[in-house]
C-alpha cells in the first residue's frame, strides 16, 4: 500500500483511521482511477472515526455538468446504524449534501455503493 501513488495523499487518515483504511484506500482508488472522479478531497468525519471523499462525479450525459457527490466508506464487517448515519450528516454540515454515498467494500476488493438520503425521501418510479 505504501508503494501505490495514492498513498501520500491518504497518509494521514490511513493511520488516523486504521480500522476503516483498507476501504478508504479501495474506494479513493476506484473514484480516481477507474470512475475518473475530478476536484476529489478527503474530509474528516471524526465523530465516525473515518474519512469521507468529496469529488465531482463525470456526468454520463455530455449535456449535463459534473455532480459533486459525498463518498462515506466502510469496511463490510463494519456495522452500520441510524445513529453512524446520522452523525455522518452532521459531520458533513458545511458541505449539506441532500444525499451521501455509502461505499460498501469487502476484502476481494469488491465495491458497492449505496445512495443514502437524508430524512424521507419518495423514490423516483
Amino acid at each position: 500500500m505504501q508503494a501505490h501513488p495514492s498513498y501520500p495523499e491518504l497518509n494521514c487518515f490511513l493511520a488516523k483511521y486504521p480500522k476503516s483504511s483498507n476501504a478508504l484506500f479501495q474506494t479513493f482508488n476506484d473514484l480516481t482511477l477507474a470512475q475518473r472522479w475530478t476536484n476529489v478531497e478527503l474530509i474528516d468525519l471524526f465523530e465516525c472515526q473515518r474519512a469521507a471523499i468529496k469529488g465531482l462525479r463525470p456526468s454520463s450525459d455530455s449535456a449535463d455538468p459534473p455532480t459533486m457527490c459525498v463518498v462515506v466508506p466502510c469496511p463490510l464487517a463494519e456495522p452500520i446504524s441510524t445513529s453512524w448515519l446520522r452523525a455522518a450528516f452532521e459531520n458533513l454540515r458545511e458541505t449539506a449534501p441532500k444525499e451521501i454515498f455509502v461505499a460498501i467494500c469487502t476484502d476481494d476488493s469488491s465495491t458497492v455503493y449505496y445512495k443514502i438520503s437524508k430524512g424521507i425521501v419518495k423514490p423516483s418510479i
